[in-house]
């Protein structure tokens, strides 16, 4: 097959062995790689109903057949497991330059890890080598010294790696890759750690082949040249003062908070007077000294910032992006853009979520704020909402272990059950999966986009909010009406999942559609691929994962709101007086099933899985 390394390795941590599978060309062309073959491998190789921390689930790296051409955006990993947070299904990606593209060049389209292994180790591939190395002496390091260490001992290699929270089994521990990339959100990071498996490190010296490169080449540049002068991620002058571009995700401040839907003090309001104070502008004004691109990114919005004053000053870090700044941020009541960065460096070195982090310390200040939580226990001075120091302290303790943090590290919906009398009511997340910086309260749609969501609360599956809102230009639906939501939620998660199959980064969905993907791979692949065929794979994949987590025990009381958002009215900004009572979620979820060919009570029809050919996998 072109375009595709061609194999799968499988190591088995409790054995130490590894082997390679081919990689069947069937399951290439029904799920194209990332997301949906990890999907599929997941599906069939995890038992039902068992922990995520069990040595039978399994830990899937995925490139897909783009990755490490000249397609934009095409270095992304993805990681695809059984999430501890959840207990359903989870892919989580990363970007940056080289990891996913040297998987493949080193022969590899999917890494698939399974089992034990009794001490701590880190695997090396190093193009057909394959070698599980001890790894003692970097267990309990952060993420950046293990980088460092792995690369002292093996030269110019991709690491991907856990810091002390994966290793303690932490809820919200994600996968760090050159220092700042992460696979966050479900814990992939306790997966990885749960296996004894403290990195991976890989090199590959290969190359990737496609099926008929002169038109690949003219498709690839031609899809870089939308992305060029698109007006919200273009670098084109004209376009550059108010692009994503200029400032990165964190532009999307200002833009959220003057819609009155950036999510501040742990949901009590979508409006922060001072928000400006950590904005986009505010970042490139006062700390922006570079920008980055990914592997293949014609964007460059990752921005590298140096604290130049206060308590931080000297801090360099890649990011913070936007749902990180708002979360470690106003979600905490903070507007200091020095004590935000710190905190997502933290993150970073330790090993956590920055969203579900940032969610759950604004879930503690709340509950410590109502009397809920005691301040012997909590243990810092001052844990109230607008502390910036607090939530740095706080993410120490959340990833060693100690005191609240150890339970907070098992996420807000866990930690209220313990916490008890009324916690529930303020803990805000989507089946386990703490929500992201879009108050949905004022933009319903994307409301139907979390509940619906097949990892559980996440922005990313279907960005909605963009359309209700307007962002790059007016907006297309009105962001209180319920009728067609349903209807555009299924087509936005069913294109989502195919790019993320593809792998690529959704950002090249502000200027690139269906058909320069389905031009892209079959011209990589030789497979024949139109715009309908390359939507119905995603759909494909997208029923798939519906039907890992019904498996999982999932049902239509789990497409649910967070309390608040369902039951308290917004207070001040432009939604006022709004929230998404449980008819209004009703209708758009039949709207939503109705589209999908499922029936009433979220289940994929026969005919729906007979018609995307996954009736075989449901057979007894």
């Amino acid at each position: 097959m072109k375009g595709y390394a061609g194999f799968i390795l499988h190591v088995d941590l409790t054995s130490g062995s590894s082997r390679k599978e081919k990689l069947a060309e069937d399951l290439a062309r029904d799920f194209i790689g990332g997301k949906g073959l990890g999907a599929r491998i997941l599906y069939g190789e995890v038992p039902p109903r068992i922990s995520a921390l069990d040595p039978k689930n399994i830990l899937i790296f995925a490139t897909g057949p783009l990755t490490g051409t000249l397609t934009p955006t095409s270095g992304r990993t993805t990681v695809i497991t059984k999430s501890p947070l959840t207990g359903i299904f989870l892919d989580s990606g990363f970007g940056g330059h080289m990891f996913a593209p040297s998987l493949k060049y080193a022969g590899y389209d999917l890494l698939v890890l399974k089992g034990t292994s009794e001490r701590p180790v880190y695997l090396l591939i190093d193009d057909d080598h394959v070698e599980l190395c001890d790894a003692s002496n970097l267990w309990g390091l952060d993420t950046s010294r293990t980088y460092d260490e792995i690369r002292r001992k093996h030269g110019d290699v991709s690491v991907a790696c856990i810091g002390p929270a994966g290793e303690r089994l932490v809820k919200l521990a994600n996968i760090i890759s050159e220092r700042h990339r992460a696979a966050g959100r479900g814990g992939a990071g306790a997966v990885m750690g749960s296996k004894k498996l403290k990195a991976v490190a890989v090199r590959g010296t290969g190359g990737v082949e496609v099926h008929d490169p002169a038109t690949f080449r003219e498709v690839a540049m031609e899809c870089h040249r939308k992305l060029w002068q698109h007006s919200v991620v273009g670098i084109r002058r004209e376009q550059f003062e108010g692009s994503q571009s200029k400032y990165g995700t964190p532009v999307l401040v200002n833009i959220m908070n003057l819609h009155g839907i950036l999510p501040t003090k742990n949901w009590r309001t979508g409006v922060l007077p001072t928000a400006d104070n950590v904005s986009g502008e505010t970042m490139r004004n006062e700390q922006v000294i570079k920008d980055r691109a990914c592997f293949g990114c014609p964007i460059a919005d990752k921005k590298i910032n140096r604290v130049k004053k206060g308590r931080y000053a000297g801090l360099t870090i890649e990011g913070p992006e936007y749902e990180s700044t708002d979360t470690l941020g106003p979600v905490c009541g903070v507007d200091d853009l020095g004590a935000v960065t710190m905190a997502n460096a933290k993150c970073d070195e330790l090993g956590l979520d920055t969203i579900s982090t940032g969610v759950a310390v604004g879930f503690a200040m709340e509950c410590r704020e109502l009397g809920l939580i005691r301040d012997e226990i909590i243990g810092i001075p001052d844990f109230r909402f607008g502390n910036g120091d607090a939530v740095v302290e706080m993410i120490d303790q959340i990833a060693n272990g100690k005191g609240l943090g150890s339970l907070l590290g098992q996420g807000v919906k866990e930690a209220s059950r313990k916490i008890g009398r009324g916690a529930d009511k303020l803990a805000i997340h989507v089946k386990g999966l703490e929500l992201p910086a879009y108050d949905p309260r004022g933009c319903v749609g994307h409301g139907l986009a979390y509940a619906t969501s097949d990892r559980g609360g996440c922005h990313l599956r279907a960005w909605i909010v963009g359309d209700e809102v307007g962002v790059g230009g007016p907006p297309k639906f009105d962001r209180f009406q319920l009728a067609g939501k349903g209807e555009q939620t299924a087509k936005v998660q069913n294109a989502v999942a195919a790019v993320m199959s593809l792998v690529l980064c959704v950002n090249v969905g502000y200027a690139l559609n269906e058909s320069d993907y389905a031009k892209l791979l079959t011209a990589a692949t030789g497979f024949e691929f139109d715009e309908q065929s390359f939507k119905k794979t995603g759909e494909r994949i997208w029923n798939l994962t519906r039907l890992f987590n019904l498996r999982e025990g999932l049902s239509r009381a789990d497409d649910v709101l967070p309390y608040k958002v369902m039951n308290e009215p917004l207070s001040d900004g432009v939604p006022k007086g709004h929230f998404i009572s449980r008819p209004d979620l009703d209708a758009m979820l039949d709207e939503y099933y109705g589209a999908r060919g499922w029936d009433s009570n979220g289940i994929p029809t026969p005919q729906k899985l007979a018609e995307l050919e996954l009736d075989k996998l449901t057979s007894p």
